[in-house]
C-alpha cells in the first residue's frame, strides 16, 4: 500500500483536459487488460470452474480498471506509468478474477481455494507496490488515490462474499467507501479538502481485507467468523467517523455547523426520550410506544431552567447516567422475559448470570464467549456514557434558549396532565401521559425489599422441621423395594411441546406411539401436570425444588439450600438402602453438592461415560448414548437397586444440531454419531427464524422422548419404574409472551402396584395429559411421593 493516500480517501481525483493521445491509451490499456483478464479466467476456469456470470463480470472489471488507471495517469501532472503502476494493473487482474467468482456465487457454489488464493496475493501486492513507488521515488497523491481505490473494490468484493453466509450487514465493509463518496457529491465538505495521511486509516484498510478473507476460507468457524467481522467494521467506522470529524472541522461552514448542532440535539433528545419510554417486554416494541410523553424528561428539561450553570451540569450528568442504569435494567428485563419469563431482579438474579454464561460457554466455547462478554461491557459503558451526554446537551440547550424552552415545556406538561387525567392510551397498558421509567425505578426499589423478606421466609423453611426426616428407614419407600428409580429430567419439556403450537402434533404423536409401544410390551403409564420454579433456563433450580420439597426459584436459594442438611429424595433412597446415582452428561467438572447436598453414591458427567463421538452444540452426547451407557454402568445382571437422576440434554438449547436414533447394539463407544452434525442445520442458521427455531425444538423433544420411550422397552427390566419429567418451558421464543411454567410428568412402571398406589392421585392414563389432568407445584412431588410409597406407623 502506498503511503500518500489510504483505502477510505475520499479526495476528488486531479481532472485537467484530456491531451490526444488519451483515447488511443485507454483503447490499448482495455485491450491489453481484456487479454491478460481472459487468460487467468480461462486458468481459473480450468483449476477451479468458472461460469458465463463469472467470466461476464470478470471481462469487464479487467478492462474498465486498466483503463481507468491509464485515464487517470494521461490526466494527472506527471502522465507517465510508473513502476508501482503495474503492480496495481497486477492486482487488479486478480480482483477481476475475484469478481468472476463472487459474481458466479450467486448462481453455483464456487471454489473457496480459488477465491482465498486470489484474494490473499492482491492483498499482498498491496504491500508490494507501496515499496516500490518509495523505492523509485514515484510516490504520489494519485498513485495512492488509485492503489486505495483498488483496495475498496476487492473489499467490497469480499464482503458481498461473506455476506451469503453472515448476512447482509456484512455488506456495509464495502459499500462503506462508495457512501461517502456519494455523501461527498451531495454535501460539499465531505469533499472540500484531502485527507490528510494517516497511518491507523491504511491498517484499518489492511485488517477488513484479511478478515473478510479469513472468515470468506472457512477456517474459522461462522460465530468466531461474526465476531471478527463485526469487530473489523466497528474499527471501520471509527476509521471514517475520524475523518468525517475532520473533514466537517475543515470544510463545514456556519449553516452547516448550525444544521450540525441541531441535529446533535434533536438526537440528545430523541434517545433519552426513547429510553425513558422503552418497554421492557420485546414484545412491546413498536412505534406506538414512543408516541407517549415522559415526565422524567419534563422534570429533566424544568431542573435545566432554574439552576445555574454549575448545578446544573452536574444534575443532568447524575440524571444521564441514571437513566443509563435504567436502560441496562430494561435490556437485562428483557432478556430476563425472553429467557425466563419474569423481570430481573436486582437481589436475587446477579448470581444467574455466571451459569447463564456458562451454559452459553458450552454452547459456543469459552474464547467466543469471552469475546460476547467484552462487547457486551463495551456496549454498556456507551450506551451509559451515550445518555449521559445526551442529558447534558439537552439542558444544555433548554437553559440557551429559556424563553423558547419554557413555553414548549408548559405546553408539554398541559398535554401530559390533560392525558393523565383523561387516562388517554395509545396502546393498552401504555399511558400517553408515561410514569414507566420512574415507576421502573420504585419497582426496583420495591423488589429488592420484597426479596429480601422472602430470604428470611425461606431460611425458615429451610431451618424448620421436616417430618420426612424422620420416617424410619425401615419405613421408607416400602412400595418400592426392588426396584430400579429412575428420574429424567428431559430438558426444556414444557406444556408447550404437548398443547397448542404448530409443533405439538408431532410430539403428541411420539407419545402417543410410546404410549402403545410401551403397553404392547407390558409397561403401564400415568401422567399429569407440575408447576416449575424457573422458565426458559436454570434447570437445576428445578431438579432441587423436585428433591427437596422447598421452592428454589433463585440461584440464591439454589446456594443456600445445598449448603444446608435438607433431606431430599435422593437421602431418602440412600437411607432406606437403595444405590444413588447421578448422570448429568453435560457436565465436565466436578460438582460438590452432588456429595455434599445429593449424598449420591455414583456421579457421571461426559468425562467418565466412555464417549467418544461428536458433540451436539451444548450436548456433549446424544441422550440415546447416556441411557446406553447408565445402562452398561448401573443396570448390569444382579446389580443393586439403583436410584438416579438422568438429565438428558438432547432437547437443551439451542436445538440443533441433531441426532438421530440408531440400534441400541451399535451405539458403541458413541462413533456412530460422527457424521450426524454435519447432517443437521447449525444453530446460527436455525436462529435466524424463530419459526425454525419453534421446528427444531419439537424435534429435539420428540428425539428425546423417543430415546427415553424406547430404552425402556429396550432394557425390559421388570422391576424398573420411570418418572418422566420435564424441567422447564422453553424460553420465549418457543413458548411466547406470558406462558405459564407448567411442565408434563409421567410415571412408567410394569409392575401393576405401582400405579394402584398413585390411584389416588388421579393421574390420566398414558404419556400425554390432558388440560383436566392433575396440576401441583414441583415442591410438593416430594412430600406426595415419600407419602405414597412408604409405610407409616
Amino acid at each position: 500500500m502506498r503511503t500518500i493516500q489510504p483505502a477510505d480517501e475520499s479526495a476528488p481525483p486531479e481532472v485537467q483536459p484530456a491531451d490526444q493521445g488519451t483515447l488511443p491509451t485507454i483503447r490499448l490499456a482495455s485491450i491489453l487488460g481484456l487479454l491478460a483478464t481472459a487468460v487467468l479466467l480461462g486458468v481459473v476456469t480450468a483449476t477451479a470452474g468458472l461460469g458465463v456470470p463469472g467470466w461476464i463480470a470478470g471481462l469487464v472489471t479487467g478492462s474498465v480498471a486498466p483503463a481507468l488507471l491509464v485515464t487517470a495517469r494521461r490526466r494527472g501532472d506527471r502522465p507517465v506509468i510508473f513502476p508501482a503502476d503495474w503492480v496495481t494493473l497486477t492486482r487488479t487482474l486478480l480482483i477481476a478474477a475475484v469478481a468472476g467468482l463472487v459474481a458466479d456465487s450467486f448462481t453455483r457454489t464456487v471454489s473457496v481455494t480459488a477465491l482465498v488464493t486470489l484474494s490473499t496475493i492482491a492483498l499482498l501486492l498491496d504491500a508490494v507496490d507501496g515499496q516500490v513507488a518509495r523505492r523509485t521515488g514515484t510516490a504520489t497523491p494519485l498513485g495512492a488515490r488509485i492503489d486505495g481505490e483498488a483496495d475498496a473494490f476487492l473489499i467490497l468484493l469480499l464482503s458481498i462474499a461473506v455476506s451469503q453466509d453472515y448476512g447482509g450487514w456484512v455488506l456495509a465493509i464495502g459499500a462503506a467507501r462508495y457512501a461517502l463518496l456519494i455523501a461527498g457529491w451531495l454535501i460539499p465538505w465531505l469533499s472540500a479538502a484531502p485527507l490528510p495521511p494517516r497511518y491507523w486509516r491504511k491498517v484499518v484498510a489492511a485488517v477488513q481485507g484479511i478478515v473478510l478473507t479469513v472468515a470468506a476460507s472457512g477456517l474459522v468457524d461462522s460465530l468466531t467468523g461474526m465476531f471478527a467481522v463485526a469487530a473489523a467494521l466497528l474499527l471501520l467506522t471509527e476509521s471514517f467517523g475520524r475523518d468525517v470529524i475532520w473533514l466537517y472541522r475543515a470544510g463545514a461552514g456556519p449553516r452547516t455547523r448550525r444544521a450540525t448542532r441541531l441535529a446533535v440535539t434533536v438526537l440528545s433528545a430523541a434517545l433519552v426520550w426513547g429510553v425513558l419510554l422503552a418497554p421492557v417486554h420485546a414484545s412491546q416494541y413498536s412505534a406506538n410506544a414512543f408516541v407517549r410523553i415522559p415526565l422524567e424528561a419534563l422534570v429533566l428539561v424544568a431542573l435545566a431552567l432554574v439552576l445555574p450553570a454549575g448545578p446544573r451540569r452536574i444534575v443532568a450528568a447524575i440524571a444521564g447516567f441514571l437513566f443509563g442504569l435504567l436502560t441496562l435494567v430494561k435490556i437485562l428485563d428483557v432478556g430476563f422475559y425472553e429467557e425466563i419469563g419474569r423481570a430481573f431482579n436486582p437481589v436475587l438474579d446477579w448470581g444467574d448470570i455466571g451459569p447463564a454464561l456458562g451454559v452459553v460457554r458450552d454452547a459456543i466455547g469459552p474464547t467466543r464467549t469471552d469475546l460476547a462478554i467484552v462487547a457486551l461491557w463495551v456496549g454498556a459503558i456507551l450506551i451509559v456514557a451515550a445518555i449521559t451526554a445526551a442529558a447534558v446537551r439537552i439542558t444544555t440547550v433548554a437553559a440557551r434558549r429559556r424563553r423558547d424552552t419554557a413555553r414548549g415545556l408548559i405546553a408539554l406538561t398541559a398535554v401530559w396532565a390533560l392525558c393523565a387525567g383523561l387516562s388517554l392510551h395509545v396502546i393498552p397498558g401504555s399511558p400517553i401521559a408515561s410514569t414507566s421509567a420512574a415507576a421502573l425505578a420504585a419497582a426496583q426499589v420495591r423488589d429488592t425489599q420484597a426479596a429480601l423478606r422472602d430470604n428470611r421466609t425461606f431460611a425458615q423453611a429451610l431451618t424448620g422441621s421436616d417430618p420426612q426426616a424422620d420416617i424410619p428407614a425401615s419405613n421408607l419407600l416400602t412400595g418400592l423395594r426392588g426396584k430400579d428409580v429412575v428420574v429424567a429430567f428431559v430438558e426444556s419439556y414444557g406444556q408447550v411441546a404437548v398443547q397448542g403450537t404448530n409443533f405439538s402434533p408431532g410430539v403428541d404423536t411420539v407419545l402417543r406411539q410410546s404410549t402403545a409401544s410401551l403397553a404392547s410390551a407390558g409397561w403401564s403409564t400415568q401422567s399429569a401436570w407440575l408447576t416449575s420454579p424457573t422458565f426458559g433456563g436454570i434447570s437445576w433450580l428445578a431438579h432441587s425444588t423436585l428433591q427437596s420439597g422447598l421452592w428454589v426459584n433463585t440461584e440464591q436459594r439454589y446456594a443456600e439450600l445445598v449448603a444446608s442438611h435438607r433431606f431430599n429424595l435422593t437421602d431418602a433412597f440412600y437411607k432406606a438402602g437403595w444405590r444413588t446415582v447421578s448422570d448429568i452428561p453435560s457436565d465436565e467438572f466436578t460438582w460438590p453438592a452432588g456429595t455434599d447436598f445429593y449424598h449420591y453414591d455414583q456421579l457421571y458427567d461426559r468425562r467418565d461415560v466412555g464417549y467418544h463421538g461428536p458433540t451436539f452444540s451444548y450436548a456433549s452426547m446424544p441422550d440415546q448414548y447416556s441411557l446406553a451407557a447408565f445402562q452398561r454402568l448401573e443396570l448390569a445382571p444382579g446389580h443393586k437397586p439403583v436410584m438416579a437422576e438422568i438429565d438428558l440434554v438432547s432437547s437443551h438449547t439451542p436445538w440443533a444440531p441433531l441426532p438421530s436414533m440408531v440400534p441400541w447394539d451399535q451405539v458403541g463407544d458413541g462413533s456412530i454419531f460422527d457424521p450426524m452434525p454435519a447432517r443437521s442445520q447449525s444453530p446460527i442458521t436455525v436462529w435466524r427464524s424463530a419459526d425454525t427455531v419453534r421446528q427444531f425444538y419439537g424435534q429435539s423433544i420428540q428425539y428425546s422422548l423417543r430415546a427415553l420411550t424406547s430404552w425402556v422397552t429396550e432394557a425390559n427390566d421388570p422391576n424398573l419404574v420411570l418418572i418422566l419429567l420435564g424441567d422447564h418451558q422453553p424460553n420465549t421464543t418457543v413458548s411466547g409472551d406470558g406462558a405459564n411454567h407448567q411442565v408434563p410428568i409421567s410415571i412408567v412402571a410394569r409392575d401393576p402396584s405401582v400405579l394402584s398406589r398413585i390411584a389416588p392421585w388421579r393421574w390420566q392414563n398414558g404419556l400425554l395429559p390432558g388440560p383436566a389432568a392433575p396440576l401441583e407445584p414441583m415442591d410438593a412431588f416430594r412430600n406426595q411421593f415419600l407419602g405414597t410409597f412408604s409405610t407409616h406407623d
